[in-house]
């Protein structure tokens, strides 16, 4: 066990660190805004091109790979929505709201240290494939959904057409595809430059740590304990034990099912508040299990770190 949490407890003690140094006022809000600009518009994207780049493809893009990770995605949603409906009373819109909390795992800024800590670098490839994919197909559900229930069901058009004009302008998906096409083309980057990106992408992720805990900072839990733990349950738990049993269903490999177990073991994304805040709908709810969601998956990952060993 004292193992396990020497993989989880220094990621947490970064985010700690960040928490601490805004809410005591040695670093400013506005300080920790700059820093998630450097980091999610720069040192991410950077990384995940770099990582894409020279990703086996073939390998890393495994249908059943994706099927282990994201029909859980797809099953946390549904339970979110179910769950808002029938055990909070909400209505439809606030549902929509919830299933996309339970649903946006925290797969770079968490996902990617834990897993490098606790398997190596090199286990990353099916890591980087899932994320390559995970901002547009949870975006492209959530709001499809959240247009479709708004319209009356006339409405998905109309979201598909928004998800798309999203993304296309979403530093992480450029870098992506920036990936992508140096790695489809074949041409390698200039040597100068591919330093340069790898010393940006180096800074991504404990940089990404420290912000991460000063942007908590501003989500405070309130009320709403119910809806809380509805999401914080199915992410955390219902996720990562969708992926574990669905990957041993496809007979995945050790490496993979390690990847999607514990990128779906991930607390909710601040992607989950700014969805909810956004379409205005279930934001306590939301910026309160990214928060809290966080908090207790210093437990709950190391258990699923103990499961994969």
């Amino acid at each position: 066990m004292l193992d396990v949490l020497d993989v989880t407890v220094p990621v947490f003690l970064i985010i700690g660190a960040g928490y601490l140094a805004v809410w005591r006022g040695l670093f400013s809000q506005s300080q920790v805004d700059g820093l998630m600009v450097f980091t999610q518009r720069f040192a991410i994207p950077c990384l995940l091109f770099l990582a894409v780049s020279t990703l086996d493809l073939a390998a890393g893009f495994d249908w059943r790979l994706l099927t282990a990770y994201y029909s859980g995605s797809l099953v946390c949603f549904l339970a979110g929505i179910l769950g808002a409906l029938w055990w909070l009373r909400r209505g439809a819109e606030d549902a929509v709201a919830v299933g996309f909390a339970a649903m946006f795992a925290n797969t770079v800024l968490l996902g990617l240290p834990i897993a490098e800590r606790a398997f190596g670098a090199a286990s990353l490839q099916p890591n980087y494939a899932i994320i390559a994919l995970h901002a547009a197909s949870c975006y492209l559900i959530g709001t499809a959904t959240m247009e479709a229930v708004r319209a009356g069901g006339s409405g998905l058009t109309g979201g598909v057409v928004a998800v798309a004009r999203s993304m296309s302008r979403n530093s992480l998906m450029l870098g992506v595809a920036a990936g992508l096409a140096v790695n489809l083309s074949g041409l390698p980057l200039p040597g100068a430059a591919q330093e340069a990106v790898s010393l940006i992408a180096r800074a991504a992720l404990p940089a990404a740590l420290f912000g991460l805990g000063g942007v908590l900072v501003q989500y405070r839990p309130e009320g709403d304990a119910r809806g809380i733990a509805l999401v914080c349950a199915i992410a955390l738990i219902l996720h990562p034990a969708w992926a574990w049993g669905m990957g041993h269903a496809l007979a995945l490999d050790q490496g993979q099912i390690r990847a999607a177990v514990l990128t779906a073991a991930m607390a909710p994304g601040v992607n989950a508040y700014l969805f909810a805040a956004m379409h205005g709908r279930a934001v306590r709810i939301s910026a309160s299990s990214v928060l809290i969601g966080t908090a207790i998956s210093v437990l709950t990952v190391s258990g699923w770190l103990l499961v994969l060993r």
